[in-house]
């Protein structure tokens, strides 16, 4: 709130800004207790864990951080597959199914190599130990695009902890908010709100207080301005 408010032209603080919320009774909402919502067993040989918690990469398209979470909506519930750049934290791929077999990770995955410019060998591809991480589809798409498999530890969620956050985040935002009677209702809320909020609109605290779209955007803008 405070950066949206500077960025605004207004003159403010953290202080300020608490004590008229309390004036209003304002409060601000909280994550719920976070549960590991990719609970299939794993059914192939998981890769070692490269990544190793290097969340902070300087340029794009060479970490991709993967999972899967689920939104309840009163046909069922409608799971949902991300991929998101640790460089701008930007969800570059996603996919929403009935199910959580291995077709939504492959969505997710291709929905993210046709939009980024991908170099072969360059890239490393991050998730959990899930059987639709460790199926053999998944890892041959990630051999026939050159990408590095990297895998968290079993039962670790802060391996993949940029994942969990932009889940929490989701759910705090926009699913715990509402409800939805269908899982197509649930999937054009969730696209709406990742693609035209979060990665074009939302300010991250880890990217100074801007948007991953305008992030990467200044990034760009860096490099030509330096050839």
């Amino acid at each position: 709130m405070l950066d949206e408010l500077r960025a605004r032209g207004e003159r403010t603080s953290k202080k300020r800004i608490a004590r008229l919320m309390r004036e209003h009774g304002i409060s601000a909402r909280f994550s719920r207790k976070w549960r590991h919502a990719s609970a299939a067993p794993t059914t192939g040989p998981h890769q070692a864990n490269v990544l190793d918690r290097k969340f902070e990469v300087q340029t794009p398209n060479r970490a991709w951080a993967s999972d899967i979470t689920y939104i309840k909506t009163w046909e069922g519930w409608l799971y949902l597959a991300v991929v998101i750049d640790l460089f701008s934290r930007r969800v570059v791929g996603w996919s929403m199914r009935h199910d959580m077999q291995v077709d939504i990770t492959l969505g997710a995955l291709s929905m993210a190599l046709g939009q980024r410019p991908v170099e072969a060998g360059n890239l490393l591809a991050h998730s959990d130990r899930g059987s639709q991480y460790t199926s053999r589809d998944y890892q041959l798409m990630l051999r026939e695009n050159g990408l590095t498999c990297s895998m968290s530890g079993r039962g670790n969620c802060w391996d993949n902890a940029v994942s969990e956050s932009f889940f929490a985040t989701l759910k705090r935002e926009l699913v715990y908010r509402q409800s939805w009677p269908t899982r197509d209702d649930a999937a054009r809320a969730i696209h709406e709100y990742v693609e035209v909020f979060y990665n074009r609109q939302r300010r991250h605290s880890t990217l100074g207080g801007i948007s991953p779209a305008e992030f990467e955007r200044r990034h760009e803008q860096n490099l030509s301005q330096a050839a």
